[in-house]
């Protein structure tokens, strides 16, 4: 398989902006051979529907402008639906618990969230920060809009919040535990 075929499968996986330092370290090749790839997949890409997208030292993959009407009237009717419930249980994790990384809205959600984190940012009610421990990840926190649209003026005025989080933290707590039990009798066995 081809660097720029390996590139294109990261990105299309992150689903987010990825630094090309660190594609070279995830791929353990020179930053050269990545522009050189980023170059190829960019020719490739041209005249379809998915573009490479930079910025400063970031790439991601995107819409390409031509297709721009198209998704900016399925983004239109994606926003007069109703939330469902995956949208309500994911927005919930982060007014209680946010701001929070998506692995963790994941783990207490137990499934992916990055398609119903991505919908919630198009609607304003979630908004991306970047990681203070960690300046290469993301936390996701509730938005101005959400508070005002749910008539709040923080966090912790959210129904139930003590109770909520206190439930949350329990959870947590006890799947780490039962984790760190099978850990210890893995360990045990071998």
């Amino acid at each position: 398989m081809t660097l720029e075929s390996k590139i294109e499968a990261i990105l299309f996986w992150k689903g987010e902006p990825v630094k090309i330092s660190r594609l070279a370290d995830i791929l353990k090749c020179q930053k050269t051979n990545i522009e050189e790839a980023l170059k190829e997949l960019e020719n490739n890409l041209s005249n379809r529907g998915v573009a490479l997208i930079r910025k400063e030292d970031e790439v991601m993959l995107g819409t390409s402008a031509e297709i721009g009407k198209l998704i900016e009237d399925l983004t239109k009717e994606e926003l007069s639906k109703d939330l469902g419930k995956a949208g309500l249980e994911t927005l919930s994790v982060v007014l209680y618990k946010g701001p929070i990384s998506r692995r963790e809205i994941d783990f207490i959600r137990g499934v992916n969230s990055t398609f119903i984190l991505r919908h919630l940012m198009i609607r304003g009610l979630v908004e991306r920060v970047t990681n203070p421990a960690d300046e290469r990840s993301f936390l996701y926190k509730p938005t101005f809009e959400l508070f005002s649209y749910l008539g709040m003026k923080k966090a912790e005025e959210a129904p139930a919040y003590a109770e909520v989080i206190l439930k949350l933290n329990q959870f947590q707590k006890e799947i780490a535990d039962k984790e760190n039990q099978e850990e210890t009798n893995n360990e045990r066995g071998s």
